[in-house]
């Protein structure tokens, strides 16, 4: 074996090693809103049930019209050409929209078959009142789950809201032919509390219209109490406490909780601020979607890799995933050794593939600036042989910047530059170094210009047990470092030292701030999902900030 293949084996992080040589497991991934059984159920496929909560079903047939429209545009929206389109009346989703010409149904008759059939549409609305209890529970404080199961297909509108985030699986119509519809329609809710519903349904397979009608299966409201919902195992939190000072970061009664698992190696977590964790699953080239319904969900298949030869590759998928201060998705892409970015209408724009004409290597980890800079790490732990791959161009390992269109190296000191993340007041920069033989944490001053100087040891792992360098990092608003390092996660105070380490039940890989606080701690931990409260947090929830 060449020294260079050695030093590269060595350099090359431990689950990327062992990725190349196994299958990765398929992800447990479920599309239901929760998995957990309800601990109440209001059946409101009947009488009973339907006036326990004070609700009454209207119905409506709907028709398809030809309406006045523009064909596709230069911005990819409907401003080109005037044409004509199909659409559908009445529109019947929002909360105020009147009903009260609408046919009442009797619950138990919910089955009997409607609309004319084919091609065919139709509405079905219910208002429901939240009692103060149901069985043997006050709902005070509750999540309340609407489950129905349409013939052939549903959309669900709840208070004139239909859910169109990308990989949300349930509320949309391509839920499956005749599959319970599930979408948690109230959180933390309160007795009395009114919430619309309004179901549309579809004949189906649409692109074969049966000479059958549309008709409800089931329809059910579904109770849990306060905590079971997105929710997983919850552990003792086993915290190594170095320093006293490490009790006013996380509390001595913490737990860590297991929220999704299943997964090839998850990595590049990030909190997105519609309220759901995005995190990238490199071996199994996906990005995923979490939501505090407990869903787990695909956002984006194929998210760094189409080539004819991924089977060489172990980690072909996207890595670290960022949000920029417009809201957007910035994805680094080891197969295609790119940064791109999701914009809003569904492209993806490429932000920065070359160096002085050659490839990068394989970017993977990244964090925006205040100003909008976008600042990344880009070893070649993607590649098939990393170091030694033939693909491989730059002759380092670089930590680039990306401002205004330019790309700039501003680094390149490190073998492996990995984690790297932004010091409270954005004076520093830090970033990890993942090699065994040199596993320090860098601090860089910033320049005026974004350039970085002075870099120099912040601290150093190198003497600690185990096979694992450094990986993932993040800051809090105290100024605090969280790295992933030897055992699991070290927690360092922004003079430089160790107050404790996490130890999490799988080594994390990296970390996100998230939750309305911004103080829970999200763990991406090699097949599984964790998630931990802690005292400080993050700094803010300012778009495109350090710990987006």
């Amino acid at each position: 074996m060449s020294d260079i293949v050695r030093r590269a084996q060595a350099l090359v992080p431990t689950a990327l090693a062992l990725a190349v040589v196994t299958a990765p497991a398929a992800a447990q991934v479920t599309g239901d809103v929760p998995a957990a059984r309800p601990d109440a159920i209001v059946d409101l496929a009947t009488r009973e049930g339907t006036r326990f909560v004070n609700g009454e079903w209207r119905y409506s047939d709907t028709r398809i019209v030809d309406v006045d429209h523009r064909a596709v545009g230069a911005d990819l929206k409907a401003s080109g050409a005037p044409t004509r389109a199909y659409d559908i009346e009445p529109h019947a989703g929002a909360a105020a929209y009147d009903d009260r010409t609408w046919e009442v149904l009797d619950p138990s008759g919910l089955d009997a078959r409607r609309s004319k059939g084919r091609l065919a549409f139709n509405w079905y609305r219910l208002n429901v009142t939240i009692p103060a209890r149901v069985a043997a529970f006050d709902t005070a404080g509750s999540t309340v789950v609407f489950e129905i199961v349409v013939d052939d297909y549903a959309e669900i509108w709840v208070d004139g809201q239909l859910p169109t985030v990308l990989g949300q699986a349930g509320g949309q119509l391509p839920k499956g032919f005749n599959a319970p519809n599930r979408v948690v329609i109230a959180r933390d809710v309160r007795p009395g509390q009114r919430i619309q519903l309004a179901i549309f349904g579809a004949n189906g397979p649409l692109s074969q219209p049966p000479p059958n009608f549309i008709w409800i299966r089931s329809a059910t409201l579904q109770f849990y109490k306060p905590g079971r919902i997105g929710g997983g195992v919850k552990t003792a939190a086993d915290v190594l406490r170095k320093d006293p000072s490490i009790d006013a970061v996380i509390p001595r009664e913490g737990t860590i909780e297991k929220i999704a698992g299943g997964f090839g190696f998850a990595e590049g977590p990030v909190w997105s601020e519609d309220g759901y964790l995005l995190f990238s699953d490199p071996n199994e080239n996906r990005i995923y979607r979490w939501s505090p319904d407990g869903q787990v969900s695909v956002y984006r298949a194929n998210s760094g890799y189409t080539g004819m030869d991924i089977a060489d590759y172990g980690q072909p998928g996207s890595n670290g995933l960022a949000i920029d201060r417009e809201g957007r998705l910035t994805i680094l892409e080891h197969g295609n050794r790119r940064v791109t970015r999701l914009e809003r209408n569904g492209t993806l724009t490429i932000l920065a593939d070359r160096y002085d004409g050659k490839r990068l290597n394989s970017p993977n980890d990244l964090v925006y600036k205040s100003d909008g800079a976008l600042y990344f790490t880009d070893p070649p732990f993607g590649l098939p042989k990393a170091f030694d791959d033939p693909r491989k161009e730059l002759p380092y390992s670089g930590v680039f910047r990306l401002a205004d269109g330019q790309l700039t190296l501003v680094a390149r000191d490190l073998t492996g530059p990995n984690g790297i993340a932004f010091s409270p007041d954005e004076r520093y920069l830090y970033v990890t170094n993942w090699d065994t033989a040199r596993k320090v944490v860098m601090r860089y001053e910033l320049a005026a210009d974004g350039s970085l100087v002075n870099g120099r040891v912040f601290f150093d792992m190198t003497g600690a047990p185990g096979d694992e360098a450094l990986d993932g990092l993040k800051v809090d608003r105290a100024g605090n470092l969280f790295v992933s390092g030897p055992g699991g996660v070290w927690v360092l105070s922004a003079d430089g030292r160790h107050l404790g380490t996490i130890r999490a039940p799988e080594l994390p890989a990296n970390m996100a701030w998230g939750d309305a606080d911004g103080r829970t701690l999200y763990f991406t931990a090699r097949t599984g999902i964790y998630r931990m409260r802690v005292t400080t947090g993050n700094i803010g929830a300012v778009r495109g900030h350090s710990t987006q």
